[in-house]
Order: C-alpha cells, then sequence, then structure tokens
C-alpha cells in the first residue's frame, strides 16, 4: 500500500519513479540495477555554537543532510529521478527524515563518546543542544540509507572555565 501511494505522489509530481521495500533488509536489490552504484552523493553540513563556549551553557549543534540533485537517489520508499522537485539553480536537495548520529571526543582522549541520535526535519535541517563539559571536537555522522552515501562532518570547539 506505501507503494502505491508513493507511487501515486511521485506521479503526481511529474517524477519518473521506481518503488522500493520500506527496509533494506526486506528487500533485494533490483537485478537490473548496476550492482556498482553506490546511490546519490550527500553532503552533511554541521556547525557547534558558540565558539569558545563556557562550561556549563548550552552548545547548540545544528546542520543540515543533502543529496546531489543530478544523482538519482532514494527519498524514503520512492526512487526519484531527475526530479523536478530540485530546482534548476540547486546543486544539493535536502534529506528529511535521516538519522543522525551525534559523537564527541575530548581533547587529549583517542575515543569517540556516543551523544545521541536525532532525526532531519522534513526539510533536511537537525539541531540538538547539550552542556558545555570540556573542549574536543563534535561529530555528526549520516550512515548512509540504500542507495545514499554515507557522510560526516566534524567542528571543534574551546570549553572556556569561569573564574
Amino acid at each position: 500500500m506505501r507503494r502505491l501511494a508513493a507511487g501515486l505522489a511521485a506521479a503526481a509530481l511529474g517524477a519518473t519513479m521506481v518503488a522500493t521495500a520500506a527496509s533494506p533488509a526486506l528487500a533485494d536489490p533490483d537485478p537490473g540495477l548496476d550492482p556498482d552504484f553506490a546511490g546519490g552523493h550527500t553532503s552533511l553540513q554541521f556547525d557547534a555554537n558558540p565558539e569558545p563556549a563556557w562550561r556549563g551553557k548550552p552548545i547548540t549543534l545544528a546542520g543540515k543532510l543533502s543529496v546531489q540533485c543530478d544523482e538519482d537517489y532514494i527519498s524514503g520508499f520512492v526512487s526519484v529521478h531527475h526530479a523536478d522537485y530540485c530546482k534548476d539553480q540547486e546543486r544539493w536537495h535536502r534529506l528529511g527524515w535521516k538519522r543522525i548520529v551525534i559523537l564527541f571526543q575530548p581533547d587529549g582522549s583517542g575515543k569517540w563518546e556516543y551523544v545521541d541520535t536525532i532525526k532531519t526535519s522534513r526539510k533536511g535541517y537537525f539541531a540538538t543542544k547539550v552542556p558545555a563539559r570540556t573542549s574536543g571536537t563534535w561529530r555528526a555522522v549520516f550512515e548512509g540509507a540504500r542507495w545514499l552515501a554515507p557522510s560526516e562532518a566534524t567542528d571543534w570547539v574551546k570549553v572556556l572555565r569561569r573564574h
């Protein structure tokens, strides 16, 4: 039923589509597809603010996830090929409802600590707030999805102590 609804929605937009299953584990790749096809190239923009931050005060971790418009890609349950809602002047289309993993590595440590998993909004944006503890590197990771390549970004923040 989801495939039919997604197909009708894509047809209404005037886009060529191919239906896929809801979960990669439940669906076998289409044998007609090129097995070397890695999927749409993604871009993750990420920023941690303020810089520098005061210990104990919140740091906002925000960004957006996009896929190249000129690549074929999967959006939800439908593969939209050269979609008409990627405007001519756009090179990138924002991806909604995708998981972003937030990690932190304190200065002097060689280990990444898990902080949170958040989802992008309908328009591909994400944000969360965390308390500033110590200086270090924040990392946002999109682990990829069926037909979407993974991407990640980092930002280093200095944390100042109060006197």
